[in-house]
């Protein structure tokens, strides 16, 4: 009976002892621990844990299996308040860790000190729980083994016991500095052992340009970090404009400007979103003071007036029902010839341009367009941005033509695909300039830089420049292939009996004829057509019924005809 009341006093008196060897820094550091809860979408809790800080603005370290699959997720410290998780700023599985950013309610949080020098095998360390209480409980272990992984970081075995709610509590060294998040055994002798996953590790996960795609992150639908280099996060945001809906976006920007104040591509980027996809007075306000504050960070003055100016110049293109104050072309003009005042850049001059063909000041634009094509900003856009000028200036359509081969000639030979449209435009100003041969080679190259993917209407334009080149069997097969796409148009069938009526196939063009007024009875040029054939065969009665008919069916060009062979 003494034996055993004996041991019961040591047992007590040695868990007394653990207590009072407990490191005078666990009080203060234990208020760096705090509790988590996950929700799913439904907001319903789908996990908790534990987690702690690491820096005093709120970023904390926690296991990433906690937040798979939850939509939001919020933190309470010790003191029992309640604060949301802001942001994911990384993530590893494998390693079941997780970095992420409070939105914390005061100025700083208790934070630990991530261990810049590992503990050795046979260290003490200690675990801190989480807890309401002051108190300076904490559970001591040693330092079994450290693994090497990912190059420059390390994973611990600690012979240390580790009860399921201490899962992701920090593990300190002996001088109170945290080098790792307690893990669960997952085999034998559970009992005593656990490991640590390492905390420069779980510090060392971010965001780059590339995690829009990563699997770990997406598996979690709480907002996602940005990266910790401008340029990099400005990469972060492009890639995100086309992945993202909008209210992701915007939260993306608002993080943008938050983290990077003194950048004028947060406000510009924020004010193009809030113009383009909001519309309203109320965003329009934000966006016109989002592009003043650009304005005063900007070192490069020119650049924020060629973005404000742009800005105002997208607006007016899509023609909005009423106008937001002084948003003009006009205005849009002035943006942009005071950053030309600051930098006479040709991308500026090409805006300018731009405006002035807008407001249909033809000649300015154009003089703007060629004064780019002499810099190293020509382009095959800006060759064809002066044709078109040209052409609406009724410009000399040959002269059109010589600038459009500039433009092609810039293009990379063979032209490809997304080239492909400037050799529709050329083959247009060929047949315009009456180079009906020309127009018909740029329809072939058209046709072989898209790899014969056209429609029936291209095969019916191609069969107007052949018609006109005298390439009558060409026009006579293109026309063939649109009516193939197309069986319903009656304009192929009767441009078909055309061809065949030119080149004297007389019965050809009659089949082609009554093919269409099966489609449509009541085609009346089909009847004046039939009509001229009739004459061609010196069937004049017949062909003065179907001139007749193609007249009761209102065709304005058959009176003529009439005149001239019918009594």
């Amino acid at each position: 009976m003494k034996k055993l009341l004996l041991s019961l006093m040591l047992v007590c008196l040695s868990a007394q002892w653990g207590m009072a060897q407990a490191p005078k820094w666990v009080e203060k550091a234990k208020r760096a621990v705090f509790s988590v809860i996950t929700y799913d979408k439904n907001d319903k809790i789908l996990n908790t844990g534990n987690g702690f800080f690491v820096t005093e603005n709120g970023v904390a370290l926690s296991d990433y299996s906690l937040f798979k699959g939850a939509e939001r997720a919020v933190i309470i410290n010790s003191e029992g308040k309640q604060m949301p998780v802001d942001a994911i700023l990384g993530a590893n599985d494998m390693y079941d860790v997780i970095k992420f950013r409070v939105d914390i309610t005061e100025k700083k949080v208790p934070a630990l000190v991530v261990a810049t020098v590992p503990p050795a095998v046979g260290a003490d360390v200690y675990l801190l729980p989480y807890s309401t209480q002051k108190d300076r409980t904490c559970t001591q272990g040693k330092v079994k083994k450290v693994d090497r992984i990912a190059d420059n970081y390390n994973y611990y075995t600690l012979d240390m016991r580790l009860k399921d709610k201490m899962v992701s509590c920090p593990v300190a060294t002996a001088d109170g500095q945290v080098f790792g998040l307690a893990q669960k055994a997952s085999g034998q002798d559970t009992a005593s052992i656990c490991y640590a996953a390492g905390a420069a590790f779980a510090m060392s996960q971010g965001i780059s340009p590339l995690s829009l795609g990563d699997i770990t992150l997406r598996s979690i639908g709480i907002k996602k970090g940005l990266p910790e280099t401008e340029e990099q996060a400005l990469v972060y945001l492009y890639m995100a404009s086309s992945q993202s809906n909008i209210e992701e976006y915007m939260a993306l920007l608002d993080d943008f400007v938050k983290q990077f104040p003194n950048s004028p591509d947060g406000y510009l980027r924020r004010a193009s979103t809030l113009v383009f996809s909001v519309k309203d007075d109320g965003a329009l306000d934000k966006a016109a003071a989002d592009m003043e504050r650009a304005m005063k960070v900007a070192q490069k003055k020119d650049d924020v007036y060629y973005n404000m100016s742009k800005q105002i110049y997208n607006y007016q293109l899509g023609k909005p029902e009423k106008t937001y104050k002084d948003w003009t072309y006009d205005k849009a003009l002035e943006y942009v010839r005071d950053a030309l005042a600051l930098d006479s850049l040709p991308v500026y001059v090409q805006l300018e341009g731009d405006i002035l063909f807008a407001k249909q000041d033809y000649p300015a634009a154009l003089a703007c367009y060629e004064k780019v094509n002499r810099t190293n900003l020509a382009s095959p856009a800006t060759f064809f941005n002066a044709a078109k000028t040209m052409e609406l200036m009724n410009a000399d359509p040959k002269q059109v033509v010589v600038v459009m081969d500039s433009c092609i000639a810039r293009c990379k030979q063979p032209v490809s695909e997304a080239d492909a449209p400037y050799l529709l435009e050329r083959a247009q100003m060929n047949m315009a300039a009456e180079q009906y041969r020309p127009a018909m080679l740029d329809y072939d190259a058209y046709y072989d830089a898209v790899n014969g993917q056209v429609n029936d209407l291209f095969y019916y334009y191609r069969e107007q420049a052949a018609i006109k080149a005298r390439q009558y069997q060409r026009a006579l097969d293109d026309i063939a292939k649109a009516i193939e796409l197309n069986p319903q148009d009656l304009t192929y069938r009767a441009e078909q009996a055309v061809i065949n009526l030119r080149v004297g196939r007389y019965e050809e063009a009659l089949k082609a004829l009554d093919e269409a007024l099966a489609i449509d009875p009541k085609y009346a040029e089909a009847y004046r057509i039939m009509g001229i054939c009739q004459m061609q065969l010196k069937k004049q009665e017949e062909a003065c019924a179907s001139f007749a008919k193609a007249k009761e069916l209102g065709d304005p060009n058959v009176d003529e005809l009439i005149k001239k062979h019918c009594k």
